[in-house]
Formats: structure tokens, C-alpha cells, sequence
């Protein structure tokens, strides 16, 4: 019997990697220029890492982790990360990397992994790129993660995406801000989704992130928490507006974004696109300045965001997709002779970094032209027995068809002309 890939996980293949790499490549450019360094954490972390920093509240600790015991530790549970901010915050707590130096940033890339409905754009293994900036609490680190942003979807060629910003106010103005909202939600309480109704006491902003249409259309005119914020967080978040106009980045306020976890305060943000149908987001952050202190570090600030990379290449797929990128040179052989000839040469090439393919099998010359141009090969060297005899080899441009003989005593020097051109 034939053997599937499990419901929810998929293959990434070749063809689709590409846009993969040129997705992450212009993320690891972008974030170079930033000054960000590369951190990689576990795919497993304990539980509670992901229940004390995501909320107990949220979806993704109620209902959508894969949690399994841990044999090595009687009593403890081990979960495969739904998310990658948690995990960076303990790597910097436990690694006291703020003892070297007091502002990190950082980003990663990998899987993540969600016990969602699979669906197109939503997996239940995903990848995402992600970034933190720890030790920063001012607004213009702010505005430079949203500028970092925009200048990869520039980069990338994605043009329809579309910023919107929010604030959650800090622990001084939300709890007014729960308590108008609370009694709001009370009013309408039977009207809610039994979910809502269930956690509306605990987290009543949950309420606003709720996808139902009747919790939608109950929750339309609840309270903003704009009106709610205090002093601070009003000037924070008004610098953060400025920037953006200065900068010239486009965003819309939306008091009703509230994202789906628990540890974020002040500037929210998603960054979504219309051309994703319902699973419109494809990057989303904001600021969480009690979380290393939650998960046992000081209490230092922080900002990030992660994007979904099945997502962004969901986007790049509509736009037109350069031609395969082959080998540089596609070496043809003609008899045992010319391949033992060639198969030392293009190993020396190989190791100077040429990009070149060649066969083991006895193929017939128009056989092995058909696989060179399947390839995509932008030249190929051709060589058997006769040009052997000649000392020569024949070297044909795959664009312009043009061909041309090179003593063999050359061929290395004028293949390596070529990669540097």
C-alpha cells in the first residue's frame, strides 16, 4: 500500500522551492541591512514555555497544539512550537544574552506547527520568518520593524500588501478599557458564540478576535481602546503614526484588531492582502513588553512580527514566475573516452564553483541536447572521441545557438569566464 504524506503536512518540491529561497533570501538581505543576526531555536519546547507566554486562553493552548509527554521526565509535556517568539525570548532569558548586550535582533526561519483544518494558506506544519528586537521600548524601533517589512514586500515584488495598526494600550489603560468592554459584551452575551461566552470573563478582548459572523456583527460597535489609552501610550503610538508618514508608508487604523495571544501591549500590526481570499494575513506583530519578564528574565522590552512563507509564495505564485534557473554548463560526451576525459574536469570546476551537470550513462548526443535544454543549461560543452583526437572541444551558447571550439587546455579557464559573467 502506498504511503501518504500525513493530512495537514506537505512536500515542498522542486519548482516550488525556488520561490522559497527567493523568499527567504530577500528576507535574510533585508534583515542584514537592519542589523538583525540569525538565531535558531528547538522545534520542541516544554509546554509550559507556550502556556504562560500565549495565554491559557488563546486557541492555539486550548485547542490547537501538538502536545505530547516526555518519556525522559515523568509528569512533563513537551509541545512542537506553534509560534517562534516564545521560544527566542527563552533562548535570550536563558542564555542571559542581555548581559552582553542590551539590545538583541534577531530573526529566525522554519516550521511551525498548528492542529488547525488544513486549508489553502493554513497548514498544520507552516514556516514562518520571524524577528525580535529585545531590549528596545520607544517608538521608533517600532516603526523600523513595520519599515523592514515594507521594504521586503518591495523587494519580493509584492505590491498588494496592505498595513494595519493598532494599539492595546499597557497595564495601566487596558484594564479600563476590559471593563468597558466587558460590559458591553454583557449586554449581548447571549447573542455570542458559546466559545465567546466561555472566555469572555477571562480575556474579553478574545471576543473582538472571534471569526463567527454573529460575534462580528454583535461586537461591530463595541468600544475602541484607542479612546482608553493613557498618555503614554497615546504619544507612543502617535510617534509610531508619524514615522510612517514621514517614511511614506501607508496604514489604516483598526481598533479591532486585538492578534491571538496574550502577551501583546501597545503597537499591534498586520500587514494583509486581498489577493488571499479569507486567510488575508501574511505578516502580523507588535510589541509584548512583559514577556521576558514572564518567562524569568528582567524586565526588558520587546517588538516583533513573524510571516508566513506559504503565504508570501502564494503571492509571488500569481505574479509571473521567471524561467528555472539550470545549470551554467551542461557537459555532452561522446564515447568512453571523451567521458573519462571530462568527468575529472568537471569536478576541478565543480570545486571552483561553476554550476555544471554531466551524465554517467551512454546517451546518444541529440539525447543528452534535449536534457541539456530540459535543464534549462545556458551553454553547453560538447566532446567526444574525434574532438579529442583534435585536442578541442565545442562550446554551444543554449540562447543564441551559436558554437565555437576551445583547445582543451582552455576549457576550464573560458567555463570559469562564464560564471563570472
Amino acid at each position: 500500500m502506498k504511503v501518504t504524506a500525513i493530512k495537514g503536512f506537505s512536500d515542498i518540491l522542486p519548482g516550488e522551492v525556488e520561490i522559497w529561497q527567493r523568499v527567504e533570501n530577500a528576507a535574510r538581505k533585508i534583515f542584514a541591512t537592519y542589523n538583525f543576526a540569525e538565531i535558531r531555536i528547538p522545534i520542541v519546547e516544554k509546554t509550559e514555555l507556550f502556556s504562560r507566554s500565549l495565554g491559557e486562553t488563546t486557541d492555539i493552548v486550548e485547542k490547537e497544539m501538538y502536545t505530547f509527554a516526555d518519556q525522559d521526565a515523568k509528569g512533563s509535556l513537551l509541545t512542537l512550537r506553534p509560534e517562534g517568539t516564545a521560544g527566542v525570548v527563552r533562548a535570550y532569558v536563558e542564555s542571559e544574552l542581555f548581559k552582553t548586550e542590551p539590545v538583541q535582533k534577531l530573526y529566525y526561519l522554519g516550521p511551525m506547527f498548528r492542529r488547525e483544518r488544513p486549508q489553502k494558506g493554513r497548514m498544520r506544519q507552516f514556516h514562518q520568518i520571524g524577528a525580535e528586537v529585545l531590549g528596545r521600548g520607544d517608538p521608533f524601533i517600532d516603526a523600523e520593524v513595520l519599515l523592514l517589512l515594507n521594504d521586503f514586500f518591495s523587494a519580493t515584488g509584492i505590491e498588494s500588501a496592505a498595513l494595519q495598526l493598532n494599539s492595546l494600550g499597557c497595564s495601566d489603560c487596558r484594564p479600563k478599557y476590559r471593563q468597558l468592554l466587558l460590559a458591553f459584551l454583557r449586554e449581548r452575551e447571549q447573542a455570542l458564540c458559546a466559545n465567546c461566552r466561555r472566555r469572555m470573563e477571562r480575556n474579553p478582548l478574545r471576543v473582538l478576535d472571534c471569526k463567527e459572523p454573529g460575534c462580528i456583527e454583535q461586537t461591530k460597535n463595541a468600544p475602541s481602546i484607542l479612546d482608553s489609552l493613557c498618555d503614554s501610550c497615546r504619544q507612543h503610538f502617535e510617534i509610531v503614526q508619524r514615522l510612517l508618514r514621514q517614511t511614506a508608508v501607508r496604514y489604516d487604523l483598526n481598533p479591532r484588531m486585538v492578534r491571538g495571544l496574550d502577551y501583546y501591549c501597545r503597537t499591534t500590526f498586520e500587514w494583509t492582502s486581498n489577493q488571499l481570499g479569507s486567510q488575508s494575513a501574511i505578516a502580523a506583530g507588535g510589541r509584548y513588553d512583559g514577556l521576558v519578564q514572564e518567562l524569568g528574565g528582567p524586565a526588558i522590552p520587546g517588538v516583533g512580527f513573524a510571516m508566513g512563507i506559504e503565504r508570501l509564495t502564494m503571492l509571488l505564485h500569481s505574479k509571473r514566475s521567471p524561467a528555472p534557473v539550470g545549470p551554467v554548463v551542461y557537459t555532452v560526451w561522446v564515447g568512453e573516452n571523451a567521458r573519462d576525459w571530462a568527468f575529472p574536469v568537471v569536478h576541478r570546476l565543480r570545486q571552483k564553483g561553476l554550476s555544471i551537470e554531466i551524465e554517467g550513462e551512454v546517451r546518444s548526443l541529440k539525447s543528452q541536447m534535449r536534457r541539456a535544454d530540459k535543464l534549462n543549461a545556458s551553454a553547453v560543452l560538447i566532446v567526444g572521441d574525434n574532438e579529442l583526437d583534435r585536442g578541442v572541444a565545442l562550446l554551444r551558447d543554449m540562447a543564441s545557438r551559436e558554437q565555437s571550439e576551445i583547445r582543451l587546455n582552455d576549457v576550464e579557464g573560458a567555463l570559469l569566464s562564464r560564471k563570472a559573467s
